[in-house]
């Protein structure tokens, strides 16, 4: 891997740590879901997947839960993202599609979590748990959806253009 891309990888988990932290206090309200999606796009799968193994764990090290029930589940449900986008979604910049797949991600990453509650809380706490789950699901799926249809043309646009300089950039000065 070159320095230039493990440096992109490491502003992009800044990024994404940063946004989250910042908007903690809306509990399911973060631009994550766009993010991942954004950085999928300027990623192959493994670098994406290195993005994602750093943030969980950077995050997990954080909220001082370097615990197996949390950190597995998050990596399966970010690993998602770039693996969709790579495979079925075909790389496709549609926001229509990617803000519809980002609904269906906010339920599918709160059910992620579901085996490991129940191997932790055991399978008595499973309903209470499911049922105080739903609106935090909801809210998350809502915030994707709208992120992704408001910001992901704009934010891959922005990204285009410095990256279409730092080429013109590099290419000027090799002359």
């Amino acid at each position: 891997m070159r320095v230039k891309t493990m440096i992109m990888i490491a502003f992009s988990v800044v990024m994404i740590f940063v946004q989250e932290q910042l908007l903690v206090f809306i509990p399911n309200v973060q631009l994550t879901v766009l993010l991942i999606l954004l950085f999928s796009s300027m990623f192959s799968i493994k670098e994406s997947i290195i993005m994602i193994m750093v943030y969980v764990f950077i995050d997990s090290l954080y909220m001082g839960a370097l615990n197996v029930f949390y950190m597995v589940p998050l990596f399966i449900a970010w690993t998602i993202i770039p693996l969709s986008y790579h495979t079925f979604l075909r790389r496709t910049d549609n926001e229509y599609k990617l803000a519809a797949f980002a609904f269906v991600f906010g339920f599918v990453f709160g059910w992620i979590f579901i085996p490991f509650r129940i191997l932790e809380l055991g399978i008595t706490e499973l309903w209470p748990y499911l049922l105080a789950d739903i609106p935090f699901e909801a809210i998350m799926a809502t915030t994707g959806f709208v992120t992704v249809i408001w910001l992901y043309k704009p934010l891959l646009n922005a990204v285009n253009i410095i990256l279409e300089k730092e080429t013109y950039i590099k290419q000027s000065s090799l002359k």
